[in-house]
């Protein structure tokens, strides 16, 4: 394990990892929480995991993100991390909802047709929320390259995403962290 990969592995389970009972968006409850945020966003740890995200990109991906609030620690963090290595990638969010004032629309940010872009998030159980960001994009008229997560939870984003033809990967899973997949 990369000194990086190790570094940010014990900052979630340290700092992100939170055990008693939860209840979570799907409805289910679970023995385990994970705020990843408070990893992404951590000085500490955050070049280390900008330096993950970008070990995964593909040389010809120029944008990353996702849906806000998920994507946004990890996707800007990103974006800055490889502006002061000389690669430039555009940042953006997609909101929840349609804005009915100013420029519309559910983009925030430096997203362009014609991008290769990838979709993150910083958690994921099921995906669905991810799958949700894939189709914003397409409609947008970029391309997705890659899906990623920080934390996969859920364990059935891979298949997810296989069947929409894209690619996962997750820095971290349920098991790397030493639990079960909670998925569907």
């Amino acid at each position: 394990m990369s000194g990086a990969r190790e570094r940010v592995r014990e900052h979630l389970l340290a700092h992100s990892v939170r055990r008693g009972e939860f209840i979570l968006k799907s409805g289910r409850t679970s023995s385990w929480f994970i705020d990843s945020k408070m990893t992404i966003c951590a000085p500490e740890v955050m070049v280390d995991v900008a330096s993950l995200v970008l070990e995964q990109l593909s040389d010809d991906v120029n944008a990353i993100g996702g849906m806000t609030m998920g994507a946004d620690g990890v996707s800007f963090i990103t974006a800055g991390v490889a502006a002061t290595r000389g690669r430039m990638l555009r940042a953006f969010s997609i909101r929840k909802e349609t804005k009915d004032h100013g420029a519309g629309g559910r983009v925030a940010g430096a997203l362009m047709a014609g991008d290769r872009v990838v979709m993150t998030e910083d958690t994921v159980t099921r995906g669905t929320t991810l799958m949700d960001a894939v189709q914003v994009v397409r409609d947008v008229g970029a391309e997705v390259t890659l899906v990623l997560a920080v934390v996969d939870r859920g364990g059935t984003v891979a298949a997810m995403a296989a069947h929409a033809g894209l690619p996962f990967v997750a820095l971290f899973s349920a098991p790397d962290l030493g639990f079960s997949f909670e998925g569907a």
